[in-house]
């Protein structure tokens, strides 16, 4: 009947004793009963029998040496010395929360820009050795020293947007990849609304503005879907775009599809395209947005009051710059499907603003304009902002209730 493990550590134990105090001849004799006890290869019971309690190196010249203690399972893990301390995860910790609680993949590589603003505002103090450990951290270093910090919420999206009839023939259907995607300008529009589940009467909307190439967003809030003041949000948000409107894609609602749009962007020499019918990845750049920007900024609740309207403007006010100039994104640049498994490979994580002054499309003068723009935030204060007009929102809601 064969031996259990625990069986066989205890007989390993007792015969290693007896093995190691004896001479050549009697461990040969020991070692014969050991290896007919427990099923063991005569090496490998050797082997158990010499170093049972022993501290033994194995592969010490590898690339991974090991130390075993006893049996082979019994393995004994060196502790390393850590290189990131309390004091590099503490600024580490400072510097997440500012940036909104983005993953390592996209803060690692915007490290050294946004430590370098933060401590010239004087919203971060480290020294020297810190901040050196800070700009070489690796994503998922930063992700595994934030994994006790970190807190997901995952809300359920509701889509309320009803397809619109009007001049669908006029307006060209657009998909995913027909886009210039190298040159900024052409953007994706959506509407996000804030019902709170319940479609019934009128609620705020936010118009959501998005550019394909460089992912810069403009967010406004309107006072309902009514083509009125969706026309006139478009129109003050294409004044607040770092660069030329080049072009339109939007879904088929009504709030869209329409003559006055569609005079404006013919007047203008705008492309005006739309998406294909329940087809949400045509629209993927807005769709994310929605969430990412909108959904986290304000959450699900409902919103139809003129003060609340105003303090979603007032959040935005704050929430577009913080986007922009300080909220790091990464870009997919291939998909290869390989059997079942899909491989994506993104960019380096850069900020929209990053990418304005990157591309070659943008003039001069604009980028010159947009740096005097950049110089005048600091990101800290935008995100304490941004906080005190959620709380003041979630204030109005309670008293509603």
């Amino acid at each position: 009947m064969a031996l259990t493990m625990k069986e066989r550590r205890a007989v390993s134990k007792e015969t290693a004793r007896r093995y190691q105090r004896v001479r050549k001849k009697e461990k040969g004799e020991i070692l014969d009963e050991f290896v007919l006890l427990t099923g063991y290869s005569r090496w490998y019971a050797s082997w158990v029998l010499r170093n049972w309690g022993r501290r033994v190196l194995v592969n010490p010249n590898g690339s991974r040496p090991v130390v075993f203690q006893g049996e082979r399972n019994h393995s004994v893990k060196k502790k390393k010395n850590r290189i990131y301390g309390k004091k590099v995860l503490a600024a580490l910790k400072q510097v997440w929360l500012i940036c909104d609680c983005i993953c390592g993949k996209r803060l690692a590589p915007y490290l050294p820009e946004i430590v370098s603003v933060l401590i010239r505002y004087g919203e971060l103090t480290v020294d020297e050795a810190t901040r050196e450990k800070l700009l070489k951290v690796s994503a998922a270093t930063v992700d595994r020293l934030l994994a006790e910090e970190k807190a997901k919420y995952r809300l359920k999206d509701r889509a309320r947007t009803k397809p619109g009839t009007l001049l669908l023939s006029q307006i060209p259907i657009r998909t995913f990849s027909d886009w210039d995607k190298q040159k900024p300008g052409f953007v994706e529009i959506d509407l996000v609304g804030h019902d709170g589940g319940s479609t019934r009467g009128e609620y705020a909307q936010t118009l959501d503005v998005t550019d394909v190439c460089t992912g810069w967003t403009e967010t406004q809030a309107v006072k309902n879907k009514a083509q009125v003041w969706v026309y006139a949000a478009l129109k003050d948000i294409r004044k607040r775009l770092p660069f030329p409107l080049l072009g339109i894609d939007s879904d088929n609602g009504g709030e869209f599809i329409n003559d006055e749009l569609l005079r404006y962007c013919q007047q203008e020499g705008i492309t005006f395209t739309r998406s294909r019918p329940y087809r949400k990845n045509d629209s993927c750049f807005v769709e994310q947005k929605n969430y990412s920007v909108v959904r986290r900024a304000v959450g699900y609740h409902r919103y139809q009051t003129e003060r609340e309207l105003r303090l979603l403007n007032e959040l935005y006010k704050g929430l577009r710059p913080y986007t922009d100039f300080f909220q790091p994104v990464m870009k997919l640049k291939e998909k290869v499907r390989i059997g079942s498994r899909v491989k994506k490979k993104y960019d380096k994580a850069r900020t929209p603003y990053q990418r304005v002054l990157e591309s070659p499309h943008v003039s001069k003068d604009d980028k010159k304009r947009l740096r005097e723009w950049y110089g005048q935030y600091n990101p800290a204060e935008l995100k304490r902002a941004i906080s005190r007009v959620q709380k003041r929102l979630q204030k109005q809601i309670e008293r509603r209730r």
